[in-house]
């Protein structure tokens, strides 16, 4: 258990996080593996000669730094710890000891700046160890990581360097394998309130348990941000959360509402949010709803938030949660440039939270994905059900609207068109299920197996689906659909749709295709027309962009 909590001498300075930074391994908190392992090193005269300490901000990195060197150089250390009386201890805890060193690589990331440290390693100092400290390690150059890589492959005897950084995937692979990696971690609620509590107690502050509890909230396992948020609290009164409002976001975006959506980003920013700070913020946290989903261990949400951003996650979905991340960050760049940044991000959430207003391949493989599980599951539709109206004819995509043009007679030419009144007539249907159906591409396949012919009559075909959310895909398919009726009719057959609810509860169709007779002379079909069987909508947007290609592998 930690030791109880004092405050560390800093004179002029109030801030809780600087008076109450620990200052010996038994005061840190929420590290107990880092704790074990450098405690038991200096005990134990085992301490290597570099160090590279990672994790998040606020986690005590660079507090834990100066706890080594207090504990190399304590005059009277126990157990591996420093006493924090001696001599040695308070000129390191005040800043002003000649044993420890510390470079902030962020500001100072020159080959000048570590050459400048580095060549001192070589001196003596009136400790027994000279400890340099250099936080955000990854933000040094090129060159200022090899003239520090030179020093860590033969460092002095009575050196110990400590690497800080909050990305350890951008230090140099050759300084990273000259090192010993502890890896800290966020903290969890419960930590930080008993942190916060101690330190209520020992500071006698006037805070209760909901200033306590909120503190916590906004710390986001961080220590010293919870400390900071408890410092903003007695000074103000109030915590300025700075939350953005995502979960609202982001229920109108698994709702498809709109509506919704933009409502809550006008509330956003008439709170005060910048247009690019709420999307800043609302990346973040639809990035760590990715993370909970596909790597829960990489996401550095905790408790409460943890699970609210894990369930949104879920509902969401990852294919929507990586569109929506790839939304937001095109929508980023394009606020640099925008002379009017609230449009920018308006247009991207609405595109986001109706798929149909996006014409990207990422939305589209979207809505086919969705088709794909309604077909799926018999048709059932998530959308409010329609009723059965009519709607007009699609125009093929891509292409100019033509007006039907006569057939030309010729000695093997079926009917022109079918009779008037032929809409119950089984052969026409017969033709439909297993003559054109299967010219058509996969995609279309899927749709037309919940389809139904409603009627067939002076060459319009009629057809039914079961959702109004189907039929808004069916402009997808419609152009190989005429194409394949032109090809059997032998002239333009004008298609109209028209939604069925009753359609969800019937099984959906299959046809088993059957054996074509051979085309008229010279009308040979291509190999696309080939009869195939339906098996995923993903390969029917391959076969769409990329005509001819096959699958090996």
């Amino acid at each position: 258990m930690p030791a109880d909590l004092t405050p560390t001498p800093v004179e002029g300075v109030t801030a809780l996080y600087r008076r109450f930074r620990p200052g010996r391994f038994a005061e840190l908190r929420g590290q107990d593996h880092v704790v074990r392992a450098l405690r038991g090193a200096t005990r134990d005269g085992r301490v290597v000669h570099a160090y590279l300490f990672s994790g998040p901000r606020g986690t005590g990195k660079t507090t834990t730094a100066r706890i080594l060197a207090k504990a190399l150089n304590c005059e009277q250390p126990h157990d591996g710890d420093a006493c924090g009386e001696c001599p040695s201890c308070v000129a390191i805890a005040r800043g002003a000891s000649l044993d420890v060193i510390e470079l902030d690589a962020a500001s100072n990331n020159g080959v000048d700046d570590v050459r400048e440290i580095t060549a001192g390693a070589w001196h003596q100092t009136p400790g027994r160890w000279k400890v340099y400290i250099v936080d955000e390690v990854h933000q040094l150059s090129k060159a200022a990581a090899a003239a520090l890589l030179k020093t860590l492959e033969e460092p002095p005897s009575h050196v110990v360097f400590v690497l800080a950084t909050t990305d350890p995937h951008k230090v140099l692979p050759t300084i990273r394998s000259r090192t010993q990696h502890l890896e800290f971690h966020l903290l969890s609620g419960e930590i930080l309130a008993g942190l916060l509590q101690d330190v209520r107690q020992a500071a006698s502050l006037a805070a209760n348990d909901d200033a306590i509890e909120a503190a916590v909230r906004l710390a986001r396992g961080s220590a010293r941000d919870a400390l900071s948020a408890l410092d903003q609290l007695l000074a103000t009164g109030v915590v300025d959360e700075d939350r953005a409002p995502s979960t609202e976001l982001v229920e109108g975006l698994i709702a498809e509402d709109a509506t919704a959506v933009l409502a809550a980003l006008a509330g956003a920013l008439r709170q005060g949010w910048d247009p690019e700070q709420l999307a800043e913020a609302l990346a973040a946290d639809v990035r760590q709803m990715f993370l909970l989903e596909v790597a829960p261990d990489v996401a550095d949400a905790v408790d409460a938030d943890r699970a609210r951003l894990a369930s949104l996650g879920e509902r969401l979905g990852p294919a929507r949660t990586v569109r929506t991340l790839e939304t937001l960050g095109r929508a980023l760049r394009d606020m640099k440039s925008a002379p009017d940044k609230v449009i920018s991000l308006e247009v991207a959430v609405a595109r986001l939270a109706r798929p149909d207003l996006d014409t990207t391949t990422a939305a589209l493989a979207e809505r086919l994905e969705r088709l794909e599980r309604q077909v799926a599951l018999g048709g059932t539709a998530a959308a409010t059900p329609v009723p059965p109206q009519p709607v007009a004819p699609l125009s093929p995509i891509g292409a100019p609207v033509e007006a039907p043009s006569p057939p030309v007679p010729t000695a093997d030419a079926v009917p022109a068109a079918p009779p008037a009144g032929a809409s119950d007539d089984a052969s026409l249907r017969e033709r439909f299920e297993h003559r054109v159906v299967p010219r058509t591409s996969r995609a279309a396949q899927l749709v037309l197996r919940s389809a139904r012919v409603r009627s067939f009559v002076d060459g319009r075909l009629t057809l039914a689906v079961p959702s109004e959310e189907m039929r808004a895909n069916t402009e997808v398919i419609h152009h190989g659909l005429v194409r394949a009726l032109e090809h059997e009719f032998g002239h333009l057959i004008e298609v109209r749709w028209e939604v069925d609810p009753t359609l969800r509860d019937a099984p959906p169709a299959r046809p088993t295709p059957s054996p074509r007779p051979a085309p008229p002379s010279g009308d040979a079909p291509a190999d696309d027309d080939a009869t195939v069987e339906v098996e995923s909508v993903g390969e029917h947007l391959i076969t769409e962009m990329f005509p001819g290609a096959e699958e090996i592998g």
